[in-house]
């Protein structure tokens, strides 16, 4: 029975008008938590940025683990904004004309 209590807590497809089930959204569609995660990675961000641009503004020449922090930073901090904004979960599916 233990079984069958876990399948029903199981994130799965959410079934909207009509037969195709849509797919349900990474962080739960709710606001509070695409702003929870999506500030938490900007911040994150921010901190992986701070450490290469400290030694690059005292005159250190970048090397090659900071360059490929900014640029880890950098994808972070658009990851954020992507949670934040949620442009997929905007768009609508458009239906076929009905004949």
């Amino acid at each position: 029975m233990a079984g069958s209590a876990a399948e029903e807590a199981a994130p799965g497809p959410v079934m909207v008008s009509g037969s195709v089930p849509a797919p349900r959204p990474l962080f739960g569609g709710c606001w509070s938590c695409r702003l929870l995660c999506g500030a938490g990675l900007l911040a994150a961000a921010l901190w992986l940025y701070r450490g290469p641009r400290r030694s690059l503004k005292r005159g250190i020449p970048p090397d090659m683990a900071a360059i490929a922090q900014i640029t880890l930073a950098i994808s972070v901090g658009a990851w954020g904004a992507v949670v934040l904004v949620d442009p997929v979960g905007k768009q609508q599916r458009k239906e076929p004309p009905q004949p």
